[in-house]
């Protein structure tokens, strides 16, 4: 039979199959289809078979499962319907100008807001499938690309680097299920092959460069608003860094923004930012204090710090993706990083920093420190929980209020706690050497350290395993 047929044969059954769950990739209008026959442009026949092979199985396993796993599934559908119509409307329109650009990823940025709205407020025992669901999304942002100097990856490369983000919680997904349901462990893998290899391998066949406008056509995106006068005052610096640029050697979130993030300060809106903060500085590390307490203090006189080297494993970032997360990443002797214009629905996500120093000023969602080395973290205060897993000898002051603070695959952590929020809970595995430091009971008494336990003993008594920790005492 011809190997043309059997192909086509095959994909016909994906296609029925992906039906049967209700799922269909054309689900938004076709309204921008006029003057392209979708039909037959090979580009958008290939995302319509890569939605259904892939986000296919993963609404099919989604169906199964149900609930918060089933609407963040519905968000992902959503999300690359609206790609697909971006995508018709670069074949109908020109390359638009950073006001025009902003307008045409409006759509994109409302749907993946909208994901990550799944992941605020309390908790669920779906988490993990939220945020790694809603994090995902940033890989779609590789429509965006508009050159090299536009402040972002490459397509292909953006697309990876943006499913590393999410894989952390994938990963929690696959660990926590492996043995308790099949349908989540599927969901899981089917949500990485989704990207890796279904947009990373479309990306890589079509648009290995960016989206190619239409060069020859009149059409240009109209703008539902008039874009700023140019006339007036000089506007407050926007909020730090953008969705796709890395941090340079300022790592200030005062810096202007240009290129990409331009246009995205088009779509969100952001509050000023605040001015005459303290940075932490090096005589501020625990190891350079002459009280030795361990208090990492939020003022004192500014200092510079020593030549800044460079992670062999990717460009140092400190940038916020899609107005709610933070990454803040490959960061190296870098002393005075400051998130300070961040509110209580964004995340952080700190990984691969090495002897640096990032205070949070202000409520956030959630903030996850990963593979990091002599870090030190000062915030405020966080909603969800602190997460630190993969590191060593990393420092983390809590200000305000944490409800959870968990410390996974880690050697060498010292969590300094605030008076007022002592009964956090704090959560350890596969950890050594954690010290937790409260506050004395005096005002000007010092901070008393408290390790916790990494050893137990584990006793057989009455038909069960008694468990306690071991007791270390002198003569």
């Amino acid at each position: 039979m011809d190997e043309k047929l059997i192909q086509r044969l095959e994909s016909a059954v994906i296609r029925l199959e992906s039906l049967s769950s209700g799922f269909h990739p054309h689900q938004l209008e076709r309204g921008g289809d006029a003057g392209v026959d979708v039909k037959l442009d090979p580009s958008i026949t290939a995302f319509d078979d890569m939605m259904t092979q892939y986000l296919g199985r993963v609404s099919s396993v989604a169906e199964k499962i149900g609930g918060k796993v089933l609407d963040v599934t519905k968000s992902l559908q959503e999300a690359f319907s609206v790609q697909r119509e971006l995508l018709i409307k670069v074949k109908q329109t020109q390359k638009p100008d950073l006001a025009g650009l902003a307008e045409f990823l409006k759509p994109l940025n409302e749907v993946i807001i909208k994901a990550n709205s799944l992941t605020e407020g309390k908790r669920s025992d779906y988490f993990n499938h939220l945020k790694a669901g809603a994090d995902s999304l940033a890989a779609l942002a590789w429509i965006a690309y508009s050159g090299k100097d536009c402040g972002m990856s490459m397509p292909i490369a953006h697309v990876e680097e943006s499913w590393q983000m999410a894989e952390f919680y994938n990963n929690k997904i696959l660990v926590e299920y492996k043995t308790k349901d099949p349908n989540h462990v599927e969901w899981a893998k089917a949500l990485k092959e989704l990207y890796l290899p279904g947009l990373r391998d479309y990306v890589k066949s079509f648009y290995p460069l960016g989206p190619v406008w239409n060069s020859s056509c009149t059409t240009t995106i109209p703008l539902t608003s008039a874009p700023p006068k140019a006339p007036g005052p000089v506007p407050p610096p926007p909020p730090p860094a953008s969705l796709f640029s890395s941090a340079s050697s300022s790592t200030s979130s005062s810096r202007p923004k240009e290129g990409m993030a331009a246009v995205f300060q088009e779509i969100s809106s952001g509050k000023p930012v605040t001015s005459g903060l303290r940075k932490i500085t090096d005589d501020m590390k625990t190891k350079n204090r002459s009280d030795k307490t361990g208090v990492v203090n939020a003022s004192g006189k500014e200092t510079r710090t020593s030549s800044t080297s460079f992670s062999k494993a990717g460009p140092p970032k400190l940038e916020l993706q899609m107005g709610r997360k933070w990454a803040v990443e490959n960061q190296i002797g870098r002393k005075e990083l400051v998130i300070d214009d961040c509110d209580a629905k964004q995340s952080v996500y700190v990984f691969g920093c090495k002897d640096s120093v990032l205070q949070i000023q202000g409520k956030v969602n959630n903030i996850t420190v990963d593979k990091c080395t002599k870090m030190g973290i000062v915030f405020t205060d966080v909603l969800a929980a602190c997460e630190i897993v993969n590191c060593n000898g990393v420092e983390v002051q809590c200000q305000g209020s944490a409800p959870t603070i968990s410390v996974d695959n880690t050697a060498g952590c010292q969590l300094y706690l605030s008076k007022a929020y002592l009964e956090t809970s704090i959560t350890t595995a596969k950890s050594s050497e954690i010290n937790v430091l409260v506050p004395g009971a005096g005002a000007d008494n010092d901070w008393v350290e408290h390790s916790l336990p990494q050893q137990y003993v584990h006793v057989f008594k009455n038909g069960q395993f008694v468990t306690s920790p071991v007791s270390h005492t002198g003569g």
